[in-house]
């Protein structure tokens, strides 16, 4: 438990932002008329036990006129901002933050109007590239004792990038278990372990691809009703990233680029774009212990994970894996996505986050390593939603491990209040996940020996690009999903 004299501001108050406020009590002494709620619906309700405590609920929809005034009349130096809100622009939140003296945490890069439904923007308007590479000059030109603000430290992103380096220690001590390599290459492996060089450590165990993969299979006992969009987590966020052009980091050893593939002229270029929506991009990956189909919809690790596990040699790019989501999300929310299709991509006006009334499952989600030293590896959560409701009320499986993710990150940036602007990446994942473990359910690092080519079939010969490559198994042409 930590003492907090500062003042706390949450923007949004969705279902994560709802199980976060019961977190924080537990792991912050702040005493709760410090807090402050702003949402522009009508979360009366949900907040009336926290507001008879002493907690604070504003009512208005935050917008580029009012931003400064809002946030300069509800939190001060030395508090922090807690940005769970979606479609409010994150960079203009973080430099009045560090302009002010206030730390900044969030789940996502969002923008003002961010989603991906306007067809007036280019696909590579529309990306996260844009905005990543933003980030990263913010990045540079931030004062080097400035406010922390970490951004995208949810779930995914978030808790996936620490899975990730847990993940490659222990593909790291497999390998050396085996007893198959030199002294002198046994011996620089265990220093690049030691030294957390993760991103040489990743080229010497041979990764080739990583996966965000998960499945959350959380019923619900009531069912989906029509025009009703169903969903775990933000509906919005997941509509927008649905919606939005599939991004995926792209590794050095593919082959050859997917048809209409946009590959970016500035900035990093470890991406690449496709013209389609992340919802209708389907791909094969695996969770313990199934295979699943998922949805390759854009997200924030894709980048900030392939970046940070690029390797240069004079100026020149030698290594990086493939990174992507690949999610199969609940039962009743994949009904809504298909009904959304139904609507030309219009959202349905009725949305409900189930919470109580699922019945039973959980949601595995965690990082999928993939290449030929190894074969597969799998590390991260598989939480169920009965633990998740005996960790927090009325919550799920999902939004649990968002909110610890979130925690985490709100914990370390309290610790480290002027470190600048940080990434997953940045931060050390042992005391990260250490923060985050009470709430993650069944931690997982386990070998697999899947690969995208092991139940792979072609239904139609004659279409060549359900044609697998069996040369090499990690080729991205294998893991579409195109029967």
């Amino acid at each position: 438990m930590r003492d907090f004299h500062g003042r706390i501001l949450l923007i949004g108050f969705g279902i994560v932002a709802q199980t976060l406020l019961k977190m924080l009590p537990r792991h912050l002494r702040v005493p709760l008329n410090r807090i402050t709620v702003i949402d522009f619906a009508d979360c009366t309700e949900a907040l009336r036990p926290w507001t008879a405590k002493g907690v604070r609920y504003v009512r208005e929809r935050v917008t580029a006129i009012n931003l400064a005034r809002l946030l300069s009349t509800y939190v001060e130096a030395g508090g922090i901002i807690v940005d769970l809100a979606w479609s409010i622009d994150c960079f203009d939140i973080m430099e009045w933050a560090r302009k002010n003296g206030v730390l900044y945490v969030n789940t996502s890069l969002e923008s003002w109007d961010s989603t991906g439904a306007s067809t007036q923007r280019t696909t590579f308007e529309k990306s996260l590239y844009v905005r990543y590479n933003k980030v990263l000059a913010a990045m540079a030109a931030a004062p080097r004792h400035a406010p922390t603000a970490v951004l995208d430290h949810g779930a995914n992103p978030g808790l996936i990038s620490h899975f990730v380096k847990r993940g490659l220690l222990d593909i790291g001590q497999h390998i050396l278990k085996k007893n198959r390599m030199t002294r002198g290459s046994a011996r620089r492996l265990q220093r690049l372990m030691e030294d957390g060089e993760f991103a040489e450590l990743a080229r010497a165990v041979g990764v080739r691809v990583i996966h965000c993969s998960e499945w959350d299979r959380q019923l619900s006992r009531v069912p989906k009703r029509h025009e009703e969009f169903v969903g775990t987590w933000s509906i919005e966020g997941m509509w927008e990233e649905a919606i939005s052009p599939s991004e995926l980091g792209w590794g050095t050893h593919e082959k050859r680029l997917p048809p209409l593939a946009i590959v970016p002229q500035n900035g990093p270029g470890n991406q690449i774009i496709l013209p389609q929506m992340g919802m209708n991009t389907l791909v094969r990956s695996w969770v313990p212990d199934q295979e699943i189909v998922g949805m390759l919809v854009t997200h924030g690790e894709a980048f900030t994970i392939s970046h940070a596990l690029t390797v240069r040699r004079r100026g020149r790019v030698v290594y990086r894996p493939t990174v992507h989501y690949a999610y199969m999300p609940s039962n009743d929310t994949l009904a809504s996505l298909h009904e959304m299709r139904c609507r030309n991509y219009e959202l349905q006006t009725n949305k409900r986050i189930i919470t109580d009334e699922i019945s039973e499952g959980d949601d595995r989600m965690g990082a999928l390593l993939m290449g030929p030293k190894f074969q597969a590896w799998w590390t991260g959560s598989i939480l169920s939603a009965a633990e998740a409701r005996k960790k927090v009320p009325h919550s799920n499986a999902t939004a649990v491990q968002v909110a610890a993710g979130m925690l985490a990150a709100v914990l370390w940036a309290i610790a480290n209040p002027d470190r600048g602007i940080h990434l997953p990446e940045d931060l050390p994942h042992e005391e990260i996940l250490r923060h985050a473990a009470p709430y993650l359910g069944r931690l997982v690092s386990q070998h697999s020996t899947w690969s995208p080519l092991q139940r792979h079939r072609v239904f139609f010969a004659e279409n060549h690009e359900a044609t697998p490559d069996t040369s090499d198994p990690w080729q991205f042409v294998n893991f579409r999903f195109q029967p």
